[in-house]
């Protein structure tokens, strides 16, 4: 799932990072959005499907891979 880190925990992610992430609505396509993390959402240490994280650009979405 991640290329250095897994997207899964949130351990591995903090404010600053740079991670690919995937919108709500490009769920079906896939489609990944690049990004700084902003803020981190997700309260739990671990989402099956990706920590949801709001990007430098106001973007909202589930990481799938960090950099």
């Amino acid at each position: 799932m991640a290329e250095g880190k897994d997207g899964r925990l949130r351990n591995n992610l903090s404010p600053g990072i740079q991670v690919r992430i995937v919108l709500k609505k490009d769920q079906k396509s896939g489609k990944l959005t690049e990004g700084t993390v902003k803020e981190v959402l997700t309260g739990s240490s671990f989402h099956p499907h990706g920590i949801k994280v709001r990007l430098d650009d106001g973007s909202v979405g589930r990481v799938r891979y960090i950099a």
